[in-house]
């Protein structure tokens, strides 16, 4: 997806907020027996079809928090829905009713837009989940729990409150200079300017996501002023590895604080370089695997400078302890994950975890080791590109 496709991607979201919005009260007005008709006609006028009489697909999709989700392209861990109504609702809004429960279940799920559109989408997966105080977890969040988590299922560790997290990153002038991803603090209610009591997800054009408090749910609105404004993400300018990890930012493309020896830069360069994956991020996965070491063998099997399992190098038809084979096998694997996923913590993720473990948490799995596999080369690359 192209970055004039996420922006509209973006602003079609942001144009039926309002609508989201009102669809509660509709439905407190007609009561449970007029909730199917009162979505059905919510969807009929986002479709420009006044009468309401769209087809549904044959099947239901397996997301849960379904108008938001299959909006973005993606699937949800959430039980499928059963009702026809809601299955009407996910055609209107570009679901898949085929789904097969990947993070980006069609080109519209990968991040295209970068680093910053991936946080916007893997937000939006939680619209409507309800507003719980010191909620952590899908089955409720409160401002800094979404935050978090949202963040950690990208592979980015934040502090738990908002007044930790107003500390996280560095300072963005005003919202004019805002980013998709940003973080956006106010004073709130608990709160002061210095001490933020509250934070959102900013996702353009004066939006936000955010849990705003007891009795409401994860919804879009506008920012309004904010009292601060924080970049946790890396600037794809940054760094030499671009947020789609397809592309190399120089020449050689490998900056010289990673450490490569130099006899396996000439490598990186020219199979990254042939293969579309940025040479400094297979050099980073090479440093986290084997600190470089041609001939390295694990505990568990995995040989050589990118810690291939045998039948892995074999299916990939590589000798996994000769450098330059091995490079391309791990390239053809990143690339692969690169394109499914769409963001570099997801695709690192793919490559220690392995891509079912991804697809089944919906983001960076919740295992020690692949957390902190992810934070290590990520970081890696942010100060190696300083």
């Amino acid at each position: 997806m192209s970055y004039v496709d996420a922006q509209a991607m973006i602003a079609r979201f942001q144009s039926v907020g309002a609508t989201l919005a009102s669809l509660g009260q509709q439905t407190e007005q007609s009561g449970p027996a007029g909730f199917e008709a009162t979505l059905a006609q919510v969807g009929a006028e986002l479709n420009g079809n006044p009468t309401g009489t769209a087809a549904a697909p044959a099947a239901s999709s397996s997301g849960g928090y379904l108008p938001t989700s299959s909006l973005l392209g993606l699937s949800s861990a959430q039980p499928p829905a059963s009702s026809s109504s809601l299955v009407a609702a996910d055609a209107f809004w570009g679901g898949d009713s085929s789904s097969t429960g990947s993070v980006a279940g069609s080109p519209q799920g990968a991040a295209g837009g970068g680093a910053g559109a991936a946080v916007v989408t893997d937000a939006a997966k939680y619209i409507g989940v309800p507003y719980v105080w010191g909620g952590t977890s899908p089955a409720g969040f409160d401002c800094s729990g979404l935050v978090q988590y949202v963040y950690g299922q990208l592979g980015v560790s934040l502090p738990r409150t908002s007044e930790q997290q107003a500390t996280a990153g560095s300072p963005v002038a005003s919202l004019a200079d805002a980013q998709p991803g940003d973080l956006v603090f106010f004073a709130g209610s608990d709160g002061t300017a210095a001490s933020p009591g509250h934070v959102g997800i900013y996702i353009g054009n004066g939006q936000m996501i955010d849990a705003p408090h007891t009795g409401t749910t994860v919804q879009v609105q506008p920012v309004g002023t904010p009292s601060a404004i924080r970049r946790v993400l890396p600037d794809a300018a940054a760094t030499s590895v671009g947020a789609s990890g397809l592309e190399p930012a120089s020449a050689a493309g490998i900056p010289p604080g990673l450490g490569v020896p130099a006899g396996l830069v000439p490598l990186f360069s020219r199979i990254g370089q042939s293969t579309g994956v940025a040479p400094a991020l297979l050099a980073a996965v090479a440093k986290q695997e084997s600190g470089f070491q041609t001939d390295a063998v694990s505990g568990a099997g995995a040989q050589g400078l990118m810690q291939l399992m045998p039948s892995t190098a074999a299916g990939l038809g590589v000798n996994a302890l000769d450098p330059a084979q091995a490079i391309t096998g791990a390239a053809t694997l990143l690339k692969g994950y690169l394109k499914q996923f769409g963001s570099v913590p997801l695709a690192l993720a793919a490559y220690n975890a392995g891509p079912g473990a991804v697809t089944s948490y919906g983001g960076v799995p919740p295992y020690a080791e692949t957390q902190h596999y992810v934070s290590n080369i990520t970081s890696m690359l942010g100060q190696a590109a300083a």
